[in-house]
């Protein structure tokens, strides 16, 4: 890990619910979770469907508040932050890659970064340094339409680095590629995660490339365990 990692505290929840329903018709979706992911660590979250996978992603994103327990990036306590202070944060500390990629179809590569800039009102990384580092400078001018399912998901990677966040949450990233792309998607993850310094959290189903990962857990109805 480099020495950026020192200067962040990551993610961090702590006995976190999410419930749904009451009585008996409860639906626990996250069950007293307590995880830690330290900046620079890439953490793979497995697990069946309907495990509550996607949830841990919302409530370590701020996309959805927990029922208790809490959440916090930088040990900034999302759960204390009114919307406005929530939004903000999540424009500026916290990138997401989407399982489609989830690019603008009329946007260039290289405009898809520059985007990130215009809305979070801040300098961000060199979009072509970056589109390079990810392998994608030789495509900066090429559109989605134009780019394979593992060249869109190295533009959302870099899409979702830009704003240089502290956390990096992934949803399935190689869900669409087949195994050599699969690889190279989650070593491009591992490697950015590393050298910038980001807390990650990616969600697969792939078990193939758990080996490019720091740490995998399992989630198991609502909870987390070690992966065996």
């Amino acid at each position: 890990m480099t020495a950026a990692t020192t200067t962040r505290a990551g993610l961090a929840l702590n006995d976190t619910c999410l419930n749904f329903g009451d009585g008996d018709s409860t639906v626990h979706a996250l069950d007293h979770v307590t995880l830690e992911v330290a900046a620079g660590e890439l953490v793979a979250i497995v697990g069946p469907s309907g495990a509550g996978k996607s949830s841990l992603l919302a409530v370590a994103g701020g996309l959805t508040r927990p029922t208790s327990g809490t959440v916090t990036v930088d040990d900034v306590d999302l759960t204390d932050l009114k919307p406005r202070e929530l939004t903000r944060l999540r424009r500026e500390r916290i990138g997401f890659v989407f399982q489609s990629g989830n690019l603008i179809p009329a946007l260039t590569a290289r405009d898809q970064l520059r985007l990130v800039e215009k809305i979070t009102g801040r300098d961000g990384r060199n979009p072509d340094e970056l589109l390079e580092s990810v392998g994608m400078g030789h495509r900066a001018d090429r559109r989605p339409g134009q780019l394979s399912g593992g060249e869109r998901q190295r533009v959302g990677i870099a899409r979702a680095l830009m704003s240089r966040p502290s956390l990096l949450l992934v949803d399935e990233p190689t869900a669409a590629l087949d195994r050599k792309r699969s690889h190279e998607v989650v070593e491009l993850l591992a490697r950015e995660t590393h050298d910038a310094g980001v807390a990650t959290i990616m969600v697969t189903h792939d078990h193939d490339v758990l080996e490019h990962c720091d740490r995998v857990l399992e989630m198991v109805d609502g909870g987390l365990r070690p992966h065996d």
